[in-house]
């Protein structure tokens, strides 16, 4: 089955989720994505997103908040998003 995949529009463009890791925690579902920018003023780039769903799927336009104990778990959710693994690692060289 070829699931369809999410699609994001900002200002300066706009574009499909690339990869994104996900946990689900008691409150929200915190994820982050790599948006790969298709039209608009930044087609051709990509830039990472820190955000949250509702665990009704409802994207969230708050900050991200992550307890400290869901660090390894979302760590974990990141081994299947290599493009975005090897965006983050290059925060913390």
């Amino acid at each position: 089955m070829n699931k369809k995949p999410k699609t994001f529009s900002l200002h300066w463009g706009s574009g499909i989720v690339e990869e994104e890791a996900q946990i689900q925690c008691e409150y929200h579902s915190p994820t982050i994505q790599l948006l790969k920018f298709t039209d608009g003023e930044a087609k051709g780039t990509y830039e990472i997103r820190f955000c949250h769903y509702s665990h009704e799927g409802r994207f969230q336009r708050s900050p991200l908040i992550l307890d400290d104990k869901d660090v390894p778990r979302l760590k974990r959710a990141l081994e299947k998003t290599p493009k975005l693994k090897k965006l983050l690692a290059q925060m913390v060289k």
